[in-house]
């Protein structure tokens, strides 16, 4: 089996899909909640010319702003906390026990259509049948859009516009801004109690996250798969990123993989890296800890023998919402660390 047209490199971005593991093993307005179908809630009327230019430095004209919003089920999350009801996602929103994926923060899927949960599965005739108005997903690959399967692509877009949101290269705030932007041009109020009480939250959580105890703490931020572990490279994950530039010391791996975002080790090599704290990736791609504890070398680990290994929220959604609940957590998870 090969990797999919996809990069290696924009692939691992989201974290080892299930195929890599595969691989491995073998207008404004305050917003109001909207029924599925009527897309973007807003007080402000849709009339009048729309235009937005996104991250592919692509020009979006229509006769009158998008309702009927399709989008990535990440970039849906990040939509729904800024007050916009898209009226259809795809990618990962359930596990296989049936609930809810994280990924898809605060979405109500019982008001959205659902087009695929899985790598290359998108339903493009439901997806025309909805006669949507505008897609909306990340990139972390260039300018592929996250999910949307390269063989459908041409088909897609002769249905509608879709729109391009950049998730590396930048830091978590300017990321959640721009996709402020975007909501805010589908009638999203960024003045909105529930927006701006989300932001003060984010900032307050992430002035608190780094104590003079946390500082003193070696995190290795990583992933798992059967025959090898993953080391995350700040500069690739942003997410991690924004630890370091908060001022936690975080493990910065010293031969990243040519494709960018991590440094490959073997189970052998588990221990290349002093660690006080692990936090492990959380997604269900990735292999679980308690998978992992089976690695001698991997339970050997200093860090593991403290039980200070947590998870690494590695796909959480880019709002203040949501990342004021992965920081909070990450806080209260550092609290508990002791330097070893």
């Amino acid at each position: 089996m090969s990797l999919p047209a996809l990069s290696r490199r924009g692939f691992l971005a989201a974290g080892l899909g299930a195929t890599l593991l595969t691989l491995t093993a073998c207008g404004q307005g305050e917003q109001t909640a909207a029924p599925a179908g009527s897309g973007a809630s807003s007080s402000a009327p849709a009339a009048g010319p729309w235009s937005f230019t996104d991250d592919r430095g692509k020009k979006l004209d229509l006769p009158k702003r998008p309702e009927r919003i399709v989008a990535q089920i990440g970039a849906a999350a990040v939509l729904w906390d800024f007050g916009v009801r898209p009226i259809a996602v795809f990618g990962p929103h359930k596990l296989q026990d049936g609930s809810k994926d994280p990924q898809i923060g605060a979405v109500d899927l019982g008001q959205v259509e659902t087009l695929g949960n899985v790598w290359d599965e998108f339903n493009v005739e439901k997806y025309i049948s909805l006669q949507p108005e505008l897609l909306v997903s990340g990139m972390y690959n260039g300018n592929t859009l996250w999910y949307v399967p390269e063989k459908s692509t041409a088909t897609i877009e002769q249905a509608a516009p879709t729109l391009g949101v950049k998730l590396y290269g930048r830091s978590i705030p300017e990321l959640i801004a721009k996709y402020g932007e975007v909501a805010a041009s589908l009638g999203a109020d960024l003045n909105a109690p529930a927006v701006t009480g989300a932001k003060a939250e984010f900032e307050a959580a992430s002035k608190a996250l780094v104590t003079p105890e946390a500082k003193q703490l070696k995190i290795l931020v990583m992933a798992g798969g059967p025959e090898s572990l993953w080391v995350a490279h700040f500069k690739d994950h942003i997410d991690v990123g924004y630890m370091k530039e908060l001022g936690l010391d975080v493990v910065v791996p010293d031969k990243v993989d040519e494709a960018g975002y991590w440094e490959t080790l073997s189970w052998e090599n588990a221990d290349k890296y002093e660690a006080d704290v692990i936090l492990a990736d959380a997604r269900a791609q990735s292999m679980k800890v308690e998978e992992m504890m089976k690695k001698p070398t991997f339970a050997k680990l200093p860090a593991v023998k403290a039980g200070q290994v947590y998870p690494w929220r590695a796909e959480q959604r880019y709002s203040y919402q949501g990342y004021a609940e992965m920081l909070k957590e990450l806080s209260a998870n550092l609290a508990k660390a002791k330097k070893l």
